[in-house]
């Protein structure tokens, strides 16, 4: 993560399409399953649900899966009012207005910092989360001084990546995505999303969830939490002790190999863990 950059065969399949023009949810979503318990997937930053394809195929068999695509990323309408606590907020409104009891939220990076968002805030909300490589503050393992700022100003940030060219852009994104991933067939793909999203929601997003500090936040949490990160973390583990030390329900996991996007680099551990946590009631 050295970048921010997420019943019995298939019984039901829809999507929902919200956002822009409807005014609905910032976000596109598909469902799959009729099973009892629902999960809940978020994906990273400038990432499409589909990163959580081989996870839905494994689940939905006996779970109802909802994946998320953000507004703005990954192809989907952009929407207004794009913050991370505007988005923590309206996941939680579908929640309680789709009557989804007690659900698992399985969150990649970004989506892994609003799914701990979502449990300290809302405590009772949810039955379990999984955050797949995310950190309460990432900024602060590179700055240990980090501090959130109250009202950060993007518009730094939102001028240097709609400034540049597409060619540019996409250099920027070939250039680092292979840092993120170790499955080569899947470069392309991320590429792909990033280069599909929407630049003022990603440059804002990203500024956001830069400034984003839950360390003091995820004591709150009061549901089972697994947390599933690279492998390449376990040469910083003090520093991400650290920040987890306020979530007592914690169980951190360092996976074997690959990189961040643990789901393709390291996929029959990510799978082992997965099952493990979510099955055991």
């Amino acid at each position: 993560m050295k970048n921010i950059f997420l019943c019995s065969i298939l019984i039901m399949t829809s999507t929902y399409a919200f956002g822009q023009k409807s005014l609905d949810y910032p976000f596109k979503v598909e469902k799959s399953g009729a099973g009892n318990q629902s999960i809940l997937l978020i994906p990273g930053f400038a990432s499409s649900g589909e990163v959580w394809d081989a996870t839905v195929k494994t689940y939905k068999e006996n779970y109802t899966c909802y994946t998320l695509t953000m507004a703005g990323f990954a192809g989907v309408e952009p929407s207004e009012n794009k913050t991370f606590d505007n988005w923590k907020n309206r996941i939680v409104d579908f929640i309680k207005e789709k009557n989804i009891e007690n659900p698992i939220i399985i969150g990649h990076s970004m989506g892994g910092g609003l799914a701990m968002a979502i449990a300290a805030d809302y405590p009772k909300l949810l039955k379990k989360i999984v955050i797949v490589d995310a950190l309460p503050c990432l900024a602060a393992l590179s700055n240990p001084s980090f501090e959130h700022q109250e009202n950060v100003d993007c518009s730094a940030s939102i001028e240097q990546i709609t400034a540049m060219s597409e060619d540019q852009f996409y250099q920027m994104q070939k250039n680092t995505i292979p840092q993120l991933t170790t499955n080569q067939e899947m470069v392309k793909t991320i590429v792909e999303w990033s280069v599909k999203s929407d630049r003022k929601t990603f440059a804002e997003m990203y500024c956001y969830f830069s400034n984003t500090d839950l360390r003091e936040k995820i004591e709150n949490i009061q549901c089972p939490t697994l947390i599933l990160l690279e492998s390449y973390f376990k040469n910083f583990k003090p520093a991400i002790e650290k920040q987890y030390k306020h979530l007592k329900t914690a169980n951190l996991e360092y996976a074997n190999k690959g990189l961040h996007f643990i789901m393709y680099d390291d996929k029959e551990w990510y799978f082992e863990q997965l099952s493990n946590f979510i099955e055991n009631n």
